[in-house]
């Protein structure tokens, strides 16, 4: 079986949800539930289904996290020796050769990826692209809209 790859500050987000969702959603959904019910007829009990339709989420939310952390190989870019290329974990500074305009991309694992707050996966068609490169080179991105060109700036490790 393939371990995935996850890095220590996504590892450790993932964590305090399953935490969380553990030691405080759980409980609450239960009690919501245990309420719900001793309300009486609960098949016109509107509380008892939204909690019990919570509690399902709850609980594969649970199950995801937790495959999620045992089948994932936990990667640390920060002691690496900075090398100026592209790897997983990496903080990578891009400047849109069309546009001018510049952003910012960490690749990380699929379970922390997260678009809005700049953290790709290592399996997304940018990532791909990048990985291996250097600062200075010119990299050429097959999106949606077409291809765009970025040159790669600077690769941080963090």
């Amino acid at each position: 079986m393939t371990r995935k790859p996850l890095t220590a500050k996504g590892a450790e987000k993932l964590r305090l949800e399953l935490r969380r969702l553990k030691t405080e959603d759980r409980p609450r959904v239960i009690q919501a539930i245990a309420e719900a019910r001793a309300h009486g007829d609960l098949s016109e009990n509107a509380e008892y289904h939204a909690a019990r339709e919570q509690q399902g989420f709850i609980e594969g939310r649970i199950k995801q996290l937790e495959h999620d952390l045992s089948h994932s190989e936990i990667l640390d870019v920060a002691h690496a020796p900075p090398t100026g290329k592209v790897v997983f974990g990496a903080t990578v500074h891009l400047e849109d050769l069309d546009d001018g305009s510049e952003v910012v991309f960490q690749i990380v694992g699929e379970p922390e990826a997260d678009v809005r707050l700049g953290l790709i996966s290592i399996t997304s068609p940018i990532a791909r692209a990048l990985v291996g490169k250097s600062e200075g080179d010119e990299v050429d991105v097959a999106v949606p809209g077409g291809t765009r060109a970025f040159e790669i700036v600077a690769v941080r490790y963090v």
